[in-house]
Parts: C-alpha cells; structure tokens; sequence
C-alpha cells in the first residue's frame, strides 16, 4: 500500500484519509485525539508541580528544613486523575495499554501521594524522606520515557 507522508507510517493512505469509515468514526477519532492529548499535557503539569515543588525544596533540604509544598501534593494528585483517565481513554480508542508499566507507575505515584499527603503539615520533613519522594518522581518520569 502506498504511504502518503511520514505521518502516516504503518497506516496505509486509506486509513489515514478516512476512506471507508463512517464520518461519525472518523470525527470521533479525531476528538479522542484531541481529548488524549489534553490530558497528556494536565499530566504534564502535574509532573511539572510535584518536580517543581521538590526541587524549590532543595535548598533547604540540605539545611533540614525541607517541607512538602502544597504545589507537591496537588501535582500528585493531578498526576493520579489524568493518568487514570488517559489509561481509560486509550483503552476505549483501542490503544494498547502496557498495563504492567502503568501499575509500577501508579505504585510509585501511590507511594508519593501518601508520603506528601501524611506529612503535608509537617513544618520539617527528615532528608531520606524527602529525598525519596524526590527520587521516586524522578524514577516515575524516566519510566514513563524510556520504558517502551
């Protein structure tokens, strides 16, 4: 089958143009998308608050005085709901999910949002503490780029 540009590779021309699927498939494919990657980008964010969060912390980390910011817990949390939602829909668009990558993902986050939200209070937070939701985040995201 010929192939029309570099974005359709392993889609042949007919697929790509729409050609033999109802309009409503086609619209409704391409809102899918669109809602896909929107909550692609929330997820973003929520990364961006929690890492943010932590690495504003930094500095006093090393001082001992580190706290969870609330920018840490609402990242996680924001983290949580978009990823679960983005699993369901790419589930219903017939994506495959590797659901093995998904549950450590959902594991480490889980562990993070606990962490934050028991000692969210806290004016001190212990160093290894800290560091740890540090590093679980970081683990986090290099698991969700590199494991394909």
């Amino acid at each position: 089958m010929r192939r029309i540009c570099a974005s359709t590779v392993g889609r042949g021309w007919t697929e790509w143009a729409g050609v033999g699927r109802s309009p409503g498939r086609w619209l409704a494919s391409g809102l899918m998308d669109v809602l896909i990657h929107l909550f692609v980008g929330l997820h973003i964010i929520g990364i961006a608050a929690l890492l943010g969060g932590f690495l504003t912390q930094m500095r006093a980390m090393g001082q001992g005085t580190a706290r969870f910011v609330p920018a840490m817990l609402h990242g996680a949390a924001t983290m949580l709901v978009t990823g679960v939602i983005l699993v369901g829909l790419n589930q219903a668009d017939d994506q495959e999910v590797d659901n093995i990558k998904i549950g450590v993902k959902l594991a480490l986050l889980i562990v993070i949002l606990g962490l934050v939200y028991v000692k969210r209070d806290d004016e001190r937070v212990e160093k290894p503490l800290f560091g740890l939701v540090g590093l679980l985040t970081v683990a986090n995201v290099f698991i969700a780029v590199l494991w394909t």
